[in-house]
């Protein structure tokens, strides 16, 4: 398990709900779960619902927390998103011991729960079309009606619902309906589908099933089963609360646990439906789920995000009732907080271009002595080799340039990072009037970056070594929109405001020769950014390099 060790966790009201039920005696320990769906990778979304489900099981004792999968429809459903689901919820630093389960575990005691319905006269085979059931539903400010099949006995029902789940009927053709109430103002509670007919091989059970159970009656009745005392879902499931409780209390289950919403989380310049995700992994219009620029948990991982940071900022938004958009920022200051506590610098030059000492000794090379990390003095220096040849980035140089530009230009002195004091004496062009080439002498006396003379320069530029430079990709990214809420459009489609400058890959660029070792998570690039390397295409030979995040906010800027 990754560390955990965080500040206290903030209460809430939910916290404070369980405080009182613990208090009360309603309840002696507490038990909450996570149950996703398989059905497509976990998002920055979910991460929120992990870090409380989770974290209440880590604060409270003899907690547990369970992990579930919503496996109820078939033909979405997938290994490779169980395996991801796992990997994300490790990842985040947590873990649900002995206490992983499917909903299609209990699919023989939801079977016989639906009969006991059918028995008590409380669900009914419905053989509308999809169509006609919708117009029956009625709308907001009409009543439904009830359907000309309410009426079947239950004998009908229970030969009828065995005759589906056998497979002996297409899909659509029957519908299994709880029998409640087609006038009730929640629409939820107008006779809600229970179970639906689905001829397809399931990936837990086989072709043993016909029929495949509703969310909203699979959820309560599994959460029974599992004795979970507190049931933490989103906001948008509040209206789906009677419901819930309908069915726990028709069926006398032995446990009856309490639904509570909390506000979802909405984070500004992306998408954070499961469709629209769907459709932009399959659209081709980002690079796979772990796309980097994708608030999916794996693009995060893959980007460089950590779990402390992601942990930190879901602590910092908090647990309310009020649905906001949260933006990008803040979780980008969590994320800059942890790598600038925790992140190794290096050095490395994006946009090279050559500086040349001509006084260096042309057979020279000398290891000049770097700070690991400047907040963490423990970790000693680093070796960085120096010799005549440098790069550069081509920005620190200027030709005519003004006033307060304190890097390179002719007749201008600037301090190398960590090694000596150079000046710049003329420039070599190419045919096209670029430059190609700076030239410069150094001062031996400055070695280390301090003159003995006491003068100062105001200008300090980083730099590698050309002659033990590391080649490697970088991948700038960028939000992956352009607007800070592009589903909120009604004229446009929100793929038309897909950023397409969210990705600058930059070519040869020059590391640090410590870069070729062993990666460590990320690093900070001086003056550069947060980087690390890419766990999917960066090989030996060919490193390729990430921007998790600049080392301020540039749309701050912007704005």
């Amino acid at each position: 398990m990754n560390d955990t060790t965080t500040e206290p966790t903030p209460s809430n009201f939910i916290r404070n709900i369980i405080d009182a039920d613990l208090e009360s005696g309603k309840h002696n320990k507490v038990i909450t779960r996570f149950p996703p769906e398989p059905n497509g990778y976990l998002h920055i979304g979910h991460a929120k619902s992990i870090c409380l489900n989770f974290g209440i099981s880590q604060d409270y004792p003899d907690a547990t927390c369970h992990l579930r999968f919503d496996d109820t429809n078939p033909g979405k459903e997938k290994s490779e998103y169980i395996d991801a689901i796992k990997e994300d919820v490790r990842w985040l630093g947590f873990d649900w011991a002995d206490n992983l389960h499917h909903t299609s575990d209990y699919f023989d005691q939801l079977y016989a729960y639906a009969v006991e319905l059918i028995k008590k006269d409380k669900a009914y085979v419905d053989s509308l079309s999809a169509g006609d059931i919708r117009l029956y539903r009625g709308n907001l400010t009409e009543p439904g009606k009830d359907s000309p099949f309410r009426g079947r006995s239950v004998e009908d029902n229970i030969a009828l619902l065995e005759g589906m789940k056998k497979g002996e009927f297409a899909e659509g053709e029957h519908l299994l309906r709880a029998k409640i109430d087609m006038s009730a103002p929640n629409i939820n509670m107008r006779d809600p589908a229970i179970y639906r007919i689905k001829n397809m091989s399931h990936p837990m059970t086989g072709d043993t099933w016909h029929i495949y159970p509703m969310y909203d009656f699979a959820h309560c009745v599994s959460d029974a089963i599992e004795g979970i005392t507190h049931s933490l879902c989103t906001l948008e499931f509040e209206d789906h609360r009677p419901l819930y409780d309908w069915f726990l209390d028709e069926l006398e289950t032995p446990a009856h646990p309490q639904q509570i919403e909390f506000s979802r989380l909405n984070l500004d310049y992306t998408v954070m439906s499961k469709r629209k995700l769907h459709e932009l992994v399959e659209g081709d219009f980002v690079n796979g789920w772990n796309d980097p620029r994708l608030p999916t948990l794996s693009g995060m991982r893959r980007r460089g995000y950590t779990p402390n940071a992601i942990r930190d900022f879901c602590s910092r938004i908090g647990v309310t009732k009020k649905d906001n958009i949260i933006e990008m920022s803040v979780l980008e200051n969590s994320l800059r907080e942890d790598l600038g506590e925790n992140s190794p610098r290096a050095l490395a030059v994006l946009d090279p271009i050559k500086l040349i000492i001509t006084n260096y000794p042309e057979d020279q090379d000398e290891i000049l002595a770097g700070v690991n990390h400047p907040k963490k003095p423990e970790e000693g220096m680093r070796d960085i080799p120096f010799s005549k040849e440098l790069y550069i980035e081509r920005s620190d140089y200027m030709e005519d340039a003004p006033k307060k530009f304190f890097r390179l230009t002719e007749g201008r002195e600037v301090r190398l990072r960590f090694a000596y004091y150079v000046t710049c004496t003329h420039v070599i062009k190419d045919a096209s009037g670029e430059v190609t080439e700076v030239h410069c002498t150094y001062d031996s006396q400055t070695r280390g970056g301090k003159s003995e003379d006491g003068r100062k320069v105001k200008g300090t530029i980083h730099w590698v070594s050309a002659k033990h430079a590391v080649n490697a990709e970088v991948r700038q990214y960028d939000r992956l929109f352009t607007i800070a809420a592009p589903a909120s459009s009604k004229e446009q489609d929100y793929k038309d405001f897909i950023n397409k400058d969210s990705i600058h890959v930059l070519k040869n660029c020059k590391l640090e020769a410590s870069l070729l070792e062993p990666a460590t998570a990320a690093y900070q690039f001086e003056r550069q950014g947060y980087f690390c390397q890419d766990n999917v295409d960066s090989k030996a030979g060919a490193l390729v390099f990430n921007r998790i995040v600049t080392l301020r906010d540039s749309w701050a800027k912007k704005k």
